[in-house]
């Protein structure tokens, strides 16, 4: 009895303390080539587990639409020397992005260049956001 009650109490620690390395795929993007699109910045979210930017944007048909840039969450983004300030709304931004497969204005975000003008803010510096 005793020994089974150990090896609960090791199960429960294990259980406890190991950290979740579980994630979904990305089988909704087009993982193999990179788009490049160019808007208006009209809301930023820095939240875990994912970040999310939307943009303003033409699509290959020149038609405006509302595009959502799924990022890594926020302590990821910042690692890669991004900071909250970098990129407001309002401001333009070039991307480079996987499409959503099925085509509708969505993109799993690589890389954005802030295109607003403002040398202290990284104006033209292409980051990492993912």
């Amino acid at each position: 009895m005793r020994l089974t009650y150990i090896g609960l109490v090791i199960m429960c620690v294990a259980a406890f303390t190991m950290r979740g390395s579980a994630h979904h795929s990305h089988n909704a993007y087009e993982v193999t080539v990179w788009s490049n699109l160019e808007g208006i910045v009209k809301e930023i979210h820095f939240i875990v587990p994912h970040s999310w930017v939307y943009i303003e944007a033409k699509n290959e048909k020149g038609e405006t639409g509302l595009w959502a840039l799924e990022a890594a969450g926020r302590q990821a983004i910042m690692n890669n020397g991004v900071k909250p300030e970098d990129v407001r709304v309002g401001d333009r931004v070039k991307v480079r992005c996987h499409l959503l497969r099925d085509g509708t204005n969505g993109c799993l975000l690589g890389f954005v260049t802030p295109m607003h003008g403002d040398q202290a803010r990284g104006h033209g510096i292409e980051k990492h956001w993912d």
